[in-house]
């Protein structure tokens, strides 16, 4: 599955979240594009990515700071050290 994230680094918050399927990989780095240059347009800056995963659930595994909220995130890091 391919997935098409807007993220708002200034809120750190996830502002769409769009999934494809592997075979729509044009369609979705067209998507991407025309996101990027619409919000670049608009004065809007947020970080769009495509990315990989085998799931949804695996995705947030490996890319957890476009799904969790600052707080969550910052708890699990202090527990790192």
């Amino acid at each position: 599955m391919i997935f098409l994230i807007d993220y708002d680094r200034g809120r750190g918050q996830l502002a769409d979240l769009e999934v494809f399927e592997d075979t729509d990989r044009k369609v979705a780095e067209d998507r991407r594009l025309k996101m990027e240059l619409t919000l670049h347009r608009n004065g809007v800056t947020r970080e769009v990515v495509l990315l990989q995963a085998g799931s949804e659930e695996a995705l947030k595994k490996t890319h957890r700071r476009y799904f969790a909220d600052i707080a969550t995130l910052a708890e699990i890091e202090s527990h790192r050290w």
